[in-house]
């Protein structure tokens, strides 16, 4: 099994006994733990304990006749990262919806995720236009090919979302594995420039501390 990372402390670990349990509950008989494709209600219930942090998740699924597909965290309510409080309050909490209304409401979670691109580009550049095209637009000589293109691409997804198209017949859907991938470039934008910034200027700090208290010791020797 690929090891697990933690919702609430970043740590990736391993699933042993000791961090790992596995029960699949199901209306239909009590206490299985192998899966039975006769029991329509059956569900999967998988509980991780953090080594680093001991705090629990639990993440709840089914593809059960009876039970429905779903596939979702219970705790917490999301797999919403907890970024630091360095990043603005507002683009953490929209982050952290679209994270927990993924499965719920996958386009909604697509509208939120375009409305956080829009607010990290307001703050983290300072650049406020009347549409996230015109912002985005204006991002083309600051960020790399690539990364211009996805945050087109995130936008026009985000649009797709959040408005019915002109032919009512024509149906252009987003599920829950596109909603994921959406807030996966979310997280990627804030750790590669809220998070990098503020470890890179952190750094810078310490080490120019660290010569002016050198050059201070050379400079008055005891």
């Amino acid at each position: 099994m690929e090891p697990f990372k933690c919702p609430y402390c970043d740590t990736t670990f391993p699933l042993i006994h000791t961090t790992y349990r596995h029960w699949r509950p199901s209306f239909d008989t009590s206490n299985n733990q192998s899966y039975n494709s006769t029991y329509p209600t059956q569900i999967s219930l998988r509980f991780y304990l953090c080594p680093s942090c001991k705090r629990l998740s639990i993440k709840a699924s089914s593809f059960g006749s009876e039970t429905g597909s779903f596939d979702t965290f219970l705790l917490p309510n999301s797999f919403a990262i907890q970024f630091p409080d360095y990043v603005p309050e507002s683009i953490r909490n929209d982050y952290s919806e679209a994270c927990a209304i993924v499965n719920l409401s996958p386009k909604a979670s697509a509208t939120l995720s375009r409305r956080c691109l829009q607010s990290i580009i307001r703050d983290f550049w300072g650049i406020k236009e009347n549409t996230l095209y015109q912002e985005i637009s204006e991002l083309q000589t600051c960020v790399s090919a690539a990364q211009w293109q996805v945050l087109n691409a995130l936008r026009n997804l985000g649009n797709i979302a959040a408005h019915p198209e002109a032919d009512v017949n024509l149906i252009i859907d987003i599920n829950p594995d596109d909603a994921v991938k959406i807030i996966k470039v979310i997280e990627l934008l804030i750790k590669q420039w809220y998070i990098e910034r503020h470890d890179q200027e952190k750094l810078y700090s310490e080490v120019t501390s660290l010569s002016d208290e050198k050059c201070s010791q050379k400079s008055n020797p005891k």
